[in-house]
């Protein structure tokens, strides 16, 4: 069993979450742990805009894997992959792909091709995953029924949780779930739970709910455009870029 993989699925505490300011490049994995995380993670969002490309698998997987190689080689401490659906690999291969490069975890979503997967195909997909990689590898199954629009995303998010853990899932990530959802999702999930700390959500509400990780995905990023940006037209505007 991989000691990364040890120490990061020890990270997922429930009230006292694993704080993930997700990177995209072998610089930000450097600043984000000198500043003293004890995991990365990359975000999917972050790593296909940083290559040219679209999220949700626009990217060519070779630039994807080759962008987390590279946060990983500049890391000291466990690094999760955003590997979006796969890409279409087969488990065993996305398996063998994430350890050859080093990953301690990777992010999978019921997403495919921007229709939500049937809950009972996607688990038998993790089980897959999970039977290949063993212990060396901490999944986290991502739900995507908030932003699937669904009815009842909170009771649909559940469901689908709990086939997922019994699949082999380490966590469950129900992404942009608000902040009303999250106690009820804690509660009837059967284990670890990720959220989102988003504009207009607590980080101190989403320990008191039991939240287990707390993820930030591209936001990070996008700051960092904005402060671009901003630098970008001082300069063209002749003004102190500093100031």
């Amino acid at each position: 069993m991989s000691e990364n993989a040890i120490r990061l699925r020890e990270l997922h505490r429930p009230g006292d979450p694993l704080l993930l300011p997700n990177v995209w490049d072998a610089g930000g994995a450097q600043v984000v742990q000198e500043a003293g995380f004890p995991a990365l993670a990359t975000a999917s969002a972050a790593v296909s805009a940083m290559l040219g490309y679209p999220d949700h698998e626009g990217a060519p997987v070779e630039e994807m894997f080759a962008a987390a190689a590279r946060v990983i080689r500049a890391a000291t401490v466990p690094v999760t992959v955003d590997a979006e659906a796969g890409y279409g690999l087969q488990p065993a291969e996305l398996v063998e792909r994430l350890l050859a490069i080093g990953a301690a975890g990777c992010n999978l979503e019921d997403t495919y091709a921007g229709e939500l997967a049937k809950p009972e195909a996607q688990a038998e997909f993790l089980a897959a995953v999970r039977d290949a990689a063993g212990d060396a590898l901490v999944i986290n199954a991502r739900v995507d029924t908030f932003i699937a629009g669904v009815p009842d995303p909170v009771d649909a998010a559940i469901e689908r949780g709990r086939l997922y853990f019994q699949a082999g899932a380490d966590c469950v990530y129900p992404i942009t779930a608000p902040m009303d959802a999250v106690p009820a999702l804690v509660k009837g999930l059967p284990g670890p739970v990720n959220a989102n700390n988003f504009p207009g959500t607590s980080l101190d509400d989403l320990a008191a709910a039991g939240v287990a990780r707390v993820s930030y995905g591209p936001m990070a990023y996008l700051r960092t455009l904005d402060t671009l940006k901003e630098f970008a037209t001082r300069v063209r505007a002749r003004e102190d870029p500093y100031a």
